[in-house]
């Protein structure tokens, strides 16, 4: 492996924030246990702060080592349509008539459900978010389905005491979910859009390749989270009814959510449609909630952030998937997926020349398997935490046991793909 300082340096400063996720929930007890800096503590605490953070560092570091202007050009050559899009698609994705209008829906899919199985609202409900709404991602990006499910599971799971197993495990299924949820398309997930184009698959190939094992995992999940905490889901409170929002209303949602999804990768156009959207919501304030910009705000931070520190990292990644055969490719990609970005992995893998088409199924297999293991696995994971964090003890997501409730349906997903 040929590496350069600013290189090392770097793999350095993403092991280094790597860990740092790790550590978010012990930086926000010693902001209870030390008020004086409890500022400080709680800024790094934040997950969505850490890649920020540390790509930071690697600027200040590439300046030292080289100069200002290297780093930058270093800057201005990495392409951070990525966050901006995450941070449009929560914004909108996230505002009160769709969220309204998606619920809607849920609730009368659940009452078929129940007229069924003759089974509660709750658990009904429950399946049906972990169940479909990954599927929706096929459609309207993973970041758009992510947003969504997380709102839906906040108030049908995540506003009440819940346990351990509870907390962890829905977020672990709905992590896995997402991941594998979005390819049944080529546009959807971000490590099928980085090899689409150059491999040329397209929407027809990823739902021959991956759409039934896909369809498989996600029911498969669901259904044993359903089954599993279906006695502590407490039923929605029917005497809190939301007020109907207008029908012309939800449609000029609609039509801002399809815009963005349809201009996805064109950030010029994308950011107007947001910034025109910001300014209806703001003209019309009658039926919305506010937006929640902030969580957007930092999630794109967090993933402007990779996108600077994962640019560094092919010296030692690209090496190591040239020499995989395709079954150590799958559980190669799946395991390096928990320490990277699966967007990066997967373009780094179709740099990669002359290889099969089964070394490329494992690639993205593998890629897509594993992006519910950590929070910088897949790029939607951060705008669920963002969502959700509050409502986890001290107010922070451990990054261990998040690993561990995503063992049992990242498992599920492997054997989806390479058994079926």
């Amino acid at each position: 492996m040929n590496f350069t300082p600013t290189e090392l340096g770097a793999s350095i400063i993403f092991a280094i924030a790597v860990l740092h996720t790790f550590c978010t929930g012990y930086f926000e007890s010693l902001a209870k246990k030390s008020p004086t800096h409890a500022g400080l503590w709680h800024l790094l605490g934040e997950v969505e702060i850490v890649f920020g953070f540390w790509a930071a560092i690697l600027i200040v570091f590439m300046c030292f080592i080289d100069d200002l202007s290297t780093a930058r050009a270093f800057l201005e050559r990495r392409n951070f349509t990525e966050p901006l899009f995450v941070f449009a698609i929560m914004i909108v994705a996230g505002s009160k008539p769709i969220l309204f209008v998606s619920t809607e829906i849920l609730h009368l899919l659940a009452k078929g459900l129940q007229f069924v199985l003759r089974i509660r609202s709750a658990p009904a409900l429950y399946f049906l978010t972990l169940a479909m709404t990954p599927l929706l991602g096929s459609l309207i990006t993973e970041p758009a389905a992510m947003t969504l499910a997380a709102f839906l599971l906040r108030d049908l799971v995540y506003r009440h005491q819940c346990s351990k197993g509870l907390l962890f495990g829905t977020l672990g299924v709905l992590f896995v979910n997402i991941s594998i949820g979005g390819t049944l398309t080529n546009f959807a997930a971000p490590p099928v859009l980085m090899v689409a184009s150059t491999w040329d698959w397209s929407s027809a190939f990823m739902f021959a390749n991956f759409g039934i094992e896909s369809c498989i995992a996600i029911f498969v999940n669901a259904l044993g989270a359903t089954l599993l905490f279906n006695r502590q889901l407490i039923e929605p409170n029917g005497s809190t009814k939301q007020s109907k929002i207008p029908f012309a209303v939800i449609v000029m949602h609609l039509l801002f959510l399809l815009g963005v999804v349809v201009f996805a990768h064109d950030p010029v156009i994308f950011m107007w449609l947001l910034l025109f959207f910001i300014g209806y919501t703001t003209a019309y304030p009658k039926h919305q909630n506010p937006l929640i910009l902030k969580e957007a705000l930092l999630v794109g931070f967090f993933l402007a952030g990779l996108v600077v520190l994962g640019a560094l990292q092919g010296w030692w990644l690209q090496p190591i998937l040239e020499m995989m055969s395709p079954t150590a490719v799958f559980y190669g990609s799946l395991a390096l997926t928990a320490i990277t970005d699966n967007a990066a992995l997967t373009y780094l893998g179709s740099l990669v020349t002359g290889t099969s088409l089964e070394f490329k199924l494992a690639l993205v297999g593998g890629a897509v398997a594993g992006g519910g293991l950590t929070v910088i696995a897949n790029a939607p994971n951060p705008a669920g935490i963002a969502i959700l964090r509050q409502h986890f003890p001290n107010g922070a997501v451990s990054a261990f046991y998040l690993l561990i409730a995503a063992l049992p349906p990242t498992l599920v997903a492997i054997l989806a793909y390479r058994l079926i």
